[in-house]
């Protein structure tokens, strides 16, 4: 993926005229008397105008003819690393995101963003299945490619004819992508509960707590260590976490969910 450039250009002083001066792609544009609140409302302007567009700013006709596929790749990086955050930290789709794009910058990274085509995203896919990647996660590398150009075309940056053509191209369908070489992951088994229980004298009552409740649940370990005596209602047979959280209604054997609730306490 292409280095992310982070220095933005300058508020400055022209002296011989006192106004405020911005230089973009090699061009001077006064923005009123240099300290005004004006001319800086006017220099966030054009700069954020000049950041969404790739870093330069738009052509008269909207999308930008010469704007490269490397160049749409570091324009969207810098709203997917801002956009992609939680709790302050950046969320697996960043990476997944990287992921991505690799094969197309390797294969298209000097092509120009509105030439990209159907035919050339799906030659990117054959690269992915290619590295032995799943269906399953081709299909999804392929929808972070199309958002990609689904974003250019919203911020101008794109033809609209581009995102047209490669929402035709069909994700891989399952049971038939086998004559493109991508092949399913086997399912996902749980272990047998005999393994579980066999944990059970290394691991500290609070923990032990956790994993019944995953057992009686079907909930995600995160689920369990976000969970808090407060959001449950173990009054009946039903458990529901309180609103604004999970909001996963669990149907239980009501007398082992309370004993697992009250060690989770």
């Amino acid at each position: 993926m292409p280095a992310l450039v982070r220095q933005h250009p300058s508020y400055r002083l022209h002296k011989p005229s006192g106004q405020a001066v911005l230089t973009l792609d090699g061009e001077d544009h006064y923005l009123g008397k240099y300290g005004t609140a004006e001319s800086r409302a006017e220099y966030d302007r054009l700069l954020a105008l000049w950041l969404v567009n790739g870093r330069r700013l738009p052509q008269p006709g909207g999308s930008s003819p010469d704007l490269t596929v490397d160049e749409l790749i570091v324009a969207y990086w810098e709203f997917a690393r801002r956009y992609y955050v939680k709790n302050g930290r950046p969320t697996d789709e960043q990476a997944g995101i990287r992921l991505a794009f690799r094969p197309l910058a390797k294969l298209f990274g000097a092509t120009q963003a509105s030439e990209f085509s159907p035919l050339r995203l799906k030659t990117v896919r054959s690269a992915m299945i290619a590295k032995g990647w799943c269906r399953s996660n081709v299909n999804k590398n392929v929808g972070r490619i199309k958002r990609l150009f689904g974003w250019g075309v919203e911020n101008e940056l794109v033809p609209p004819a581009v995102i047209h053509g490669l929402r035709a191209v069909k994700g891989l369908a399952k049971g038939r992508s086998e004559y493109h070489g991508a092949a399913d992951r086997p399912p996902v088994r749980p272990i047998a509960e005999d393994r579980v229980n066999a944990i059970r004298p290394y691991t500290s009552p609070q923990v032990w707590a956790m994993i019944q409740v995953q057992l009686l649940t079907g909930c995600r370990p995160g689920e369990v260590v976000e969970m808090r005596g407060c959001d449950l209602d173990a009054s009946g047979n039903v458990a529901v976490q309180a609103e604004g959280r999970h909001q996963r209604c669990i149907q239980t054997a009501g007398l082992c969910l309370h004993q697992a609730i009250e060690r989770f306490q």
